[in-house]
């Protein structure tokens, strides 16, 4: 049994429902069908797309999304670039521009590509 779509997948669900509620364990049959359904369910909730997540549109959006993936707040964020909270306040609220050196610091500290930098800057 190949489960094709979500139609299929809730019917596999109430399958194991069933068997949970029978009480299938030590019956090889039933744990068998057990294992079979839940591992078909695994293989169908895998094949399914996540939502994609949209890339950042600006330096701004990408910074903040490094500060997310780092766990950092702006105050660590400034001390790891090696700028005044200020600074980079007034560069996350798009009021200020990214130098060469700041750009070089976000390509070396935060991973962020040269070229997206250099596009988005």
């Amino acid at each position: 049994m190949k489960i094709t779509n979500e139609t299929e997948c809730k019917a596999a669900f109430s399958q194991l429902d069933a068997l949970i509620a029978e009480g299938f364990q030590g019956i090889p049959e039933k744990e068998e069908k057990f294992r079979q359904l839940a591992l078909e369910i695994e293989a169908y909730e895998d094949s399914i797309p996540l939502m994609p997540i949209p890339a950042p549109g600006s330096l701004e959006e990408m910074i903040r999304l490094r500060m997310y993936q780092l766990k950092v707040n702006q105050k660590q964020l400034a001390q790891m670039l090696e700028i005044t909270e200020t600074r980079l306040s007034e560069v996350l609220r798009g009021k200020r521009n990214v130098n060469f050196d700041l750009a070089r610091r976000l390509h070396e500290k935060l991973g962020i590509d040269g070229n997206f930098i250099l596009e988005k800057a």
